[in-house]
């Protein structure tokens, strides 16, 4: 049987990926630099690439056997000194090159909705600096652009803890976020389709004041929303751009450009976002 191949499994994403590879019994192995992270899925050793996707030697000869590898492999917050461009970049460039020299025959890379139309973001940037590479590279290859996950949506839960919530503009522009297992789900469902490139969303497509409605609900708040001018949300990214460096403004620039657009997906999954806001304020 072919064998999957999981990188940036301690993530979130890459997490529900193994929850769903292990409960339909598929083969597969996972990178991790910390498997100790890994220790709840109770893997056994052979599972385990100890690994780190920034490092090149580090993955020479370990993917030896794969036929298709998943790539969640991202940052939203820099740290520990590295960069977006040393991680969504540079690091998927490493797996591509190992994937090429090991005869892995299929590249799945999960970018974000409206990538393109995104590149002058920092965070965009890179992802989509690997993009034009692995469309370019001669392997098959899928790029799933996800709409926001439900753990992006906690934003509104924290201001809905406070009594109200904060909107730029009037709060009518729409997206369908999706649990992470239900985006873990379909990426394992279209493995094996044609698509090149695939976007995915959840099954509720909702405008931003209907989010915030739902999370003053979640925690017992009544509906009070505050509308704030657009041009502050774009007055804010300007005085990060200028004053913090990109560490610090990256994924602000990001939510806030993210907040100013339709984001709606194809519909997949089963996962309600009311639902989901119910469970986490339980435990706020």
């Amino acid at each position: 049987m072919k064998k999957i191949l999981i990188a940036g499994a301690t993530g979130y994403l890459g997490k529900h990926l193994i929850a769903e590879l292990q409960e339909r019994q598929l083969p597969f192995q996972a990178i991790a630099r910390n498997p100790k992270k890994l220790e709840h899925f109770q893997l056994p050793a052979e599972a385990l690439i100890r690994a780190e996707v920034t490092q090149p030697a580090t993955l020479r000869g370990q993917l030896a056997g794969i036929d298709t590898l998943i790539s969640t492999v991202g940052i939203t917050r820099q740290k520990d000194g590295l960069t977006y461009m040393n991680v969504d970049y540079q690091a998927n460039l490493n797996l591509m090159e190992e994937a090429k020299r090991a005869g892995v025959r299929q590249f799945i890379y999960i970018s974000a909705i409206n990538g393109r139309q995104m590149r002058h973001l920092k965070i965009m940037a890179a992802k989509e600096r690997f993009v034009d590479a692995l469309m370019a590279s001669g392997l098959e290859y899928q790029i799933v652009r996800p709409n926001g996950f439900f753990s992006d949506m906690t934003d509104f839960l924290g201001m809905a803890k406070g009594g109200r919530v904060y909107l730029f503009g009037n709060g009518n522009y729409k997206l369908n976020p999706i649990h992470g297992r239900d985006l873990a789900k379909t990426i394992i469902d279209e493995m094996g389709s044609s698509a090149t490139e695939l976007e995915v969303g959840g099954p509720d497509i909702l405008t931003q004041n209907e989010i915030a409605a739902l999370a003053l609900k979640a925690v017992g708040r009544p509906p009070k929303i505050l509308h704030l001018p657009d041009w502050s949300r774009r007055l804010l990214i300007w005085l990060m751009r200028t004053f913090t460096s990109s560490k610090t403004y990256g994924p602000y620039e990001f939510f806030l450009t993210m907040m100013a657009q339709d984001n709606v997906a194809p519909r997949y999954g089963v996962e309600r976002l009311e639902h989901f806001f119910r469970k986490e304020a339980d435990e706020l």
